[in-house]
């Protein structure tokens, strides 16, 4: 008998991917607010900085990180399972 040597991954059910994914929404979100609805109070409040935009930014980061570490080292499901 043939032994099938094929792995089997866990793919986009992967929790990295969800959590990923969902940083990367939110992290889109806050730098489009950075760009488009930065007011003057805002940044004052921020200390000068725009505090949506880096924070998107490193969200954004974040996000591309747990991708790739999901892509690198993906989660390998068993066979059989007892």
């Amino acid at each position: 008998m043939s032994e099938q040597t094929t792995k089997k991954k866990a793919g986009v059910f992967d929790i990295r991917f969800v959590i990923g994914g969902l940083l990367g929404v939110y992290g889109v979100i806050l730098i489009l607010l950075g760009l488009f609805n930065a007011t003057d109070e805002e940044l004052a409040r921020g200390d000068g900085l725009n505090i949506n935009l880096w924070g998107g930014v490193g969200m954004l980061v974040v996000a591309i990180g747990f991708g790739v570490w999901a892509r690198l080292r993906p989660v390998v499901v068993p066979d059989d399972v007892e």
